[in-house]
Parts: structure tokens; sequence; C-alpha cells
């Protein structure tokens, strides 16, 4: 195994760029075949690179809380039909016996009069803004289809955002290159310390406040969850979350509704701050500074925090891109991906995974670790545009020696019938152990912390 080579398929890179030493990965073992390499691009390197490095980093914190001092994590094996079956869990999930909707009608790829756009229209919310700005008869593809032939993609692209849609133009090349992880602050503060921790749950007492949505912030909590912590999402009221993608994404936490515009509700939000140990945020960039919460206020208040931010354009994105709403699709498309996926007709395609989204939440999972584990008083950012530049530019060449033609992995002994909120759910297991549960409904959770 070479570190940051081609050998270990990007693990050096990605456990780089989270600080770990270079030593460690070597480490790690993979075991099986994951079958995620096809296509132009290295998604199968980069699934299960992201995902060592958060076995990397759990194992990291593990020995620094066994041992008070700098860890050192035992070897490390990661079973790549269990990293495939988890990237692709949306897909493998059955609530009751149904399978799930991943998109919507109004979901996809549309022809423009020079090019294609991407839409994203899950949310009730922005499909209705989507008919809203184009002017459609009714909210059907084919009054969409005839809407965006008319136009350039860009024009549907800027109709759509302003009127709080999501279109995306797609572009024919590749975006300008974004950090996979930055650093963007270290208090120099300690957080609370943390004593030892039952083995394989180096996260536990933990306290992580979750405030995120749909997939990538999502999964890094889940499995920050997995992992022992005590993870409490907060959403506000008025937006819900679809319960599907909650049935996927709400293993290893609590849900609870909070209206940071209501006094009595901040007073509980500001009361989960002041005993929390990590927050990880997933609106886009501005958002939560109007209420006061950005990462530079709260750790400015709560210097031992570790505070995570994700953002789908990245932060150093042009405006008005750098503040957009986005999701795994629409970075695909916008930064360049789903032109060089497509197919032999010209027609965009898309990575066998939403790897940006999937990969970026074991990303944040080991920052958080990391973080953790050098005692806490950290701000960490990362974006779906970041995982995508390491994806087409850092890994490239990066192909696992056994990647070309890899046998077709079996699923099967990677999914799971849980009981939750929402009925008996088939799901996909993490690449690191058992939930001891599913998960409730969206939002039916009380806002407090549990004893540690």
């Amino acid at each position: 195994m070479t570190i940051g080579g081609e050998r270990d398929g990007g693990t050096g890179q990605a456990w780089e760029a989270v600080g770990g030493a270079p030593e460690l990965v070597e480490r790690v073992r993979f075991e099986g075949a994951g079958n995620l390499g096809e296509g132009p691009l290295p998604v199968r390197e980069l699934a299960r690179a992201t995902v060592a490095v958060c076995g990397l980093a759990a194992g990291e914190l593990a020995a620094v809380r066994a041992r008070g001092a700098t860890g050192d994590p035992l070897p490390l094996v990661v079973h790549e039909a269990a990293v495939a079956a988890a990237f692709v869990s949306e897909r493998h999930l059955r609530v009751a016996g149904r399978p799930t909707v991943t998109f919507a009608p109004l979901s996809g790829f549309w022809r423009a009069a020079d090019g294609w756009v991407r839409t994203h229209a899950n949310y009730p919310h922005h499909e209705a803004a989507l008919v809203r700005a184009l002017g459609l008869t009714s909210p059907a593809p084919e009054a969409l289809r005839a809407a965006v032939a008319g136009r350039t993609a860009v024009e549907v692209q800027e109709l759509v955002y302003g009127a709080g849609g999501l279109a995306v133009a797609v572009a024919r090349r590749y975006g300008d290159p974004q950090p996979l992880v930055e650093t963007v602050r270290t208090t120099g503060e300690r957080g609370r310390v943390l004593g030892g921790a039952p083995p394989g749950r180096p996260a536990t007492g933990v306290r992580v406040l979750d405030l995120t949505r749909v997939i990538a912030g999502p999964v890094a909590t889940r499995t920050l969850g997995l992992l022992g912590a005590d993870v409490l999402r907060i959403d506000p009221p008025g937006l819900p979350e679809a319960d599907d993608a909650y049935a996927d994404t709400g293993f290893g936490k609590r849900s609870a509704l909070l209206d940071l515009a209501r006094a009595a509700d901040r007073a509980v939000f500001e009361g989960l701050l002041a005993e929390a140990d990590v927050v990880v945020t997933g609106y886009r960039p501005g958002a939560l500074e109007r209420h006061g919460f950005g990462a530079r206020e709260l750790l400015e208040r709560w210097p031992g925090l570790v505070v995570a931010e994700l953002c789908a354009w990245g932060w150093r994105a042009p405006q008005p891109w750098a503040g957009r709403r986005g999701f795994d699709s629409l970075v695909q498309a916008g930064y360049g991906i789903a032109a060089a996926c497509a197919g032999p007709d010209g027609t965009p395609g898309v990575l066998p995974a939403q790897a940006l989204d999937h990969g970026t939440g074991y990303l944040v999972a080991a920052g958080v670790m990391r973080a953790l584990a050098e005692g806490g008083g950290r701000g960490l950012r990362f974006s779906l545009a970041g995982t995508g530049s390491w994806l087409v530019r850092g890994l490239a060449g990066a192909r696992a020696e056994d990647g070309a033609g890899a046998p077709q992995y079996a699923a099967e002994p990677w999914l799971r019938e849980t009981g939750s909120g929402y009925g008996v759910l088939r799901h996909a297991a993490s690449p690191f152990g058992e939930w001891a549960g599913g998960p409730s409904r969206w939002g039916t959770d009380p806002a407090v912390w549990l004893p540690r």
C-alpha cells in the first residue's frame, strides 16, 4: 500500500486531508469487491477511501480515550461489499415492504435550447417554485420538457433559482478546484475531557447537535450515532423532511423541532448548545448566521466546540454559487461530472451512487472524530463540490489494483430488517456495525440530551 498514491486507492490523500498521521494508513486492509467502479470516474476508490478514513479516525479516538494520550489505532479491515451497499442505502431501503421513491417526476435532466438542465423537485416547495418560475400549466414532465426546450440552460437555471427552486445548467467542463477539507479555525480551547469508551463505540458520551438535512450531513451524524454519540437532530417545524429520507438516515439519532424565531424555542436551542460537544451544520452559507448561530458565533461563545460546516458548492465558489442550495445530483451536473458520464448520444449521466453525498458524510464524521481526539475547539468545512473536485482530480489514476472489471458484490449479507417509527425497515447495514434500533418518526422526540 502506497500512502497517497495509486495503490491505496486515495485513502492516504483523504487521511492527510483530515490531518491524520500518514503512517496510520498502513493499518488499513480492504477485503472483497464493491463494484462501484463503473464509469469513467473512480467512485469505488472514493467510497472505500472515505469509509477507511472514518474507521481510522474512530480507531484513533478510541485509542486516545483508552490511553488519554496520542492514539495508536488497531488494524482496520474495510469490507468493500458493506461499503458499496451503504453508498446506495437509499436504493436498498424498503419501508414496511414498500420501495422508496428516490427522485420525483420533475427531478432529472431536460434538454434546453443550447444544452441540458438538471432539476431537483423532490420537496413540494421546490416543485412549486419550479412550476411557478417556468409558468408551467401543470406539474407534469411534458409541461416541464416543453418549457425548458424553448430556453437556454442558464436562463432556466437563473429563473428557477430566482423563484426559490433548484435547477442547474449541465457544465461541459470540471469546475474550479475546491479543497477536500478545510480547518478554518482552531480556538486553542479544549472541549470537555472524554473518559474511557466501550469497545467499538469511541464516541460514547459525545453530544452532537445535528443541523443537517437530506443525505450528506445525516450520513455523518448517523455514523457518529452508531459509534456511540448522543445525536440530536433539530429542524424548523415549517420545513418537513421526507419520510423516506429520514427512514434511511435517521438511524442512530433522535429528531426534534425548534423554531428559532420563537424566544422559547431559541432558549431551548441555546441550552442544547451549552451542553454540546459537536455541532454539524448543513444549511447553505448565511442561513444560520441570520439567527446568530453561524460557526464563528458558535466558536466565540463556546470555544471548546467542534463545529463542522457542510455546503453544496464549496466555500471558495464564486458568487452567487457559494450561497446557493444544492444536492448531490445538482453538483454532479454543475461541476462537470454529469457531462463526463454522458452516454454515446451525449445525454448527461450520473455516478453509480450519490457518492458526493455519502463520501462527504463519512469525511465529516472522520473530521469530527479527529478533532475530538485532539481536544476539540475547531471549525471544519466540507462541501459536495470539494469531494467532487477530489474525485475528478485527486483520485484520477488512483484506481484500486483490482478495480477494472471487479466482480459484482452481493448486497444481501449487508441488508438488515429493523423496526422503526415508520414500520419495519429493510436497510443497508453500516460498514461499522449494527444500530441498536431504527429511527423514530421525524420531529417527534423531545429537544433534550440523554443523561451522560
